[in-house]
C-alpha cells in the first residue's frame, strides 16, 4: 500500500463560491505527530524606532506599528502555521522543494513569514509585500521542526482578505503570485502557478534562463521551470491530495460555509485530515471573512490534534482580546532546546492545559469507546450552538459585543467537559 501523503492544506472559497456574501479559508497544519500547537493572541503595538525583533532564529528590524494577530502555531517557534489579523488578514503556508536550494544556515522560516505579514500587512497584497521584501532581505530556510535531524524547507502561501486571495509560491528569495478573485482555490506541498502569472519577482526569469530552466523563448511556467526534476516523496504524495481537495471544494461550489470548510479538514479519506504516521494533523483553522465590512470577522482554531475529534472554536477581535491561557504552552526561556547548541538535544513538555485534556480523553476513548464517542458528540453540539450565534452576529441579530468571550468560554467548557 502507497505510503498516505504527508502535507498541509489551504483552502479559500470567495463568492460566487460561498453560500452567503462572505470569503472562506481553512486550513489543517500537518506536522510531526507529537508536536504541540498553541494558539497565541498578540495585540496591537507601537514599537520605538530602530528596535529589533527576535524571530525563531534571527533578528530583524521591528517595524513602528504591528497588527493585533491570532496564531496557530507550533509551540516552540516564533513563527506560525496560520492566523488571522485585526485588518481581516489570514495566512496560511505549506513546505516545498525547489530547484533553488534551501539555504544554508539560520534564516527566515516560512512560519516566521506568516506572522510578520499578519503584523504588517493590513490587506493580503500588502501581506504578500511584506513577504517578498523581507525574503528579498533575509532569504528563507533553518530548521522546521524540533528534532536534531535536518529538516529545511521553502514554503508556498495563500493570504486572503474580505475581496480576494494570493497565492504566493517561492524558491529561494525568488516568487511569483496570483490573484484569485472569485470561486475556489486550494494549494498543498507543490507549486502550482503555471503561465497565469500576477506579479513575480523582478529577476525571477532572467535567473531561470542564466540557470538553463527555461529557454527565454516558449512560454514561462513557474511550476515547470522551477519543479524538482525528481522531486521528494512527500510532494509527489501531495499531488493525490491537492488534486482531493480541489474534488471536495469544487462538490461544494456555490455553496461553501464555515460548516463545509470544517467537514473538509475532517474528510479523512482524501488525506485532508492525517491521522496515521510521522505526521498528523496537529491543528485546523477556519475563518469567516465577511464583504460587508460592518460585520467582524470570526475565526475558528480547534488548537488540538486531529479535527475529526476535536471542535472548533470561534475568535472575534475587540478592544479587550487576552490571550486564553488554556492553549498556550508553558516557556523555557534560555532554557528552551531551540538555544541549544547544537539545537534540540533534548526535550521539554510543551503540552497547554487543554492539549493534556483531549490527550487524555482521546486514551480514554480507546479503553472505553462508548464514553468517549458520547464526550465528543455532545462538544460537537457545543461546535453547533457557536455556529449558530455566529451565524446570528453575521446577520447582525446579535451585537458582536455579546460574543467577544466565546473563545475563552468555549475553551472553557471543552477543558472541563474532559475533566
Amino acid at each position: 500500500m502507497a505510503e498516505p501523503p504527508m502535507s498541509c492544506d489551504c483552502f479559500v472559497s470567495l463568492p460566487p463560491g460561498c453560500r452567503d456574501d462572505h470569503v472562506i479559508f481553512g486550513k489543517n497544519s500537518d506536522r510531526p505527530r507529537d508536536e504541540v500547537q498553541e494558539v497565541a493572541y498578540y495585540p496591537a503595538a507601537a514599537h520605538a524606532a530602530g528596535s529589533m525583533l527576535q524571530c525563531t532564529y534571527m533578528e530583524i528590524a521591528q517595524v513602528e506599528q504591528t497588527h493585533a494577530v491570532i496564531l496557530s502555531k507550533p509551540a516552540w517557534m516564533w513563527g506560525a502555521e496560520m492566523g488571522a489579523n485585526d485588518q481581516g488578514v489570514c495566512i496560511g503556508n505549506e513546505a516545498v522543494w525547489t530547484r533553488e536550494p534551501v539555504a544554508s544556515g539560520d534564516a527566515l522560516l516560512g512560519m516566521d513569514l506568516v506572522r510578520l505579514g499578519l503584523e504588517r500587512g493590513d490587506s493580503a497584497w500588502a501581506a504578500l509585500t511584506a513577504i517578498t521584501g523581507l525574503l528579498e532581505q533575509h532569504q528563507q530556510g533553518g530548521q522546521c521542526k524540533e528534532d536534531p535531524n535536518p529538516f529545511s524547507y521553502h514554503s508556498t502561501f495563500l493570504l486572503v482578505d474580505r475581496n480576494e486571495a494570493w497565492v504566493l509560491e517561492t524558491a529561494g528569495k525568488l516568487w511569483v503570485a496570483q490573484k484569485v478573485t472569485e470561486g475556489v482555490k486550494n494549494i498543498s506541498n507543490q507549486l502550482t502557478i503555471g503561465t497565469e502569472i500576477s506579479a513575480e519577482h523582478p529577476h525571477l526569469r532572467r535567473v531561470a534562463q542564466r540557470e538553463g530552466w527555461w529557454d527565454g523563448e516558449t512560454e514561462f511556467n513557474f511550476s515547470q521551470v522551477f519543479s524538482l526534476e525528481d522531486p521528494p516523496a512527500r510532494m509527489e504524495l501531495a499531488k493525490k491530495r491537492y488534486k482531493g481537495g480541489t474534488e471536495l471544494m469544487q462538490q461544494h461550489e456555490g455553496s461553501v460555509t464555515a460548516e463545509v470548510m470544517m467537514s473538509i479538514l475532517r474528510d479523512k479519506p482524501s488525506g485532508i485530515c492525517m491521522d496515521s504516521g510521522g505526521f498528523c494533523t496537529t491543528g485546523s483553522m477556519v475563518s469567516v471573512l465577511p464583504r460587508d465590512c460592518s460585520r467582524p470577522c470570526v475565526h475558528f482554531f480547534t488548537a488540538t490534534p486531529d479535527p475529526s475529534r476535536s471542535i472548533f472554536k470561534p475568535f472575534i477581535f475587540s478592544d479587550c482580546s487576552t490571550p486564553v491561557l488554556r492553549v498556550v504552552s508553558p516557556q523555557f526561556g534560555p532554557d528552551d532546546p531551540i538555544w541549544e547548541e547544537p539545537r534540540f538535544q533534548s526535550q521539554v513538555d510543551r503540552r497547554h492545559d487543554l492539549y493534556k485534556a483531549h490527550q487524555e480523553a482521546l486514551n480514554n476513548m480507546e479503553t472505553n469507546p462508548d464514553k468517549g464517542s458520547s464526550v465528543f458528540e455532545t462538544l460537537k453540539e457545543l461546535e453547533c450552538q457557536c455556529l449558530r450565534d455566529i451565524s446570528a452576529v453575521l446577520r447582525g441579530e446579535i451585537p458582536e459585543d455579546e460574543l467577544v468571550d466565546l473563545f475563552y468560554d468555549c475553551v472553557d467548557t471543552e477543558f472541563k467537559f474532559y475533566q
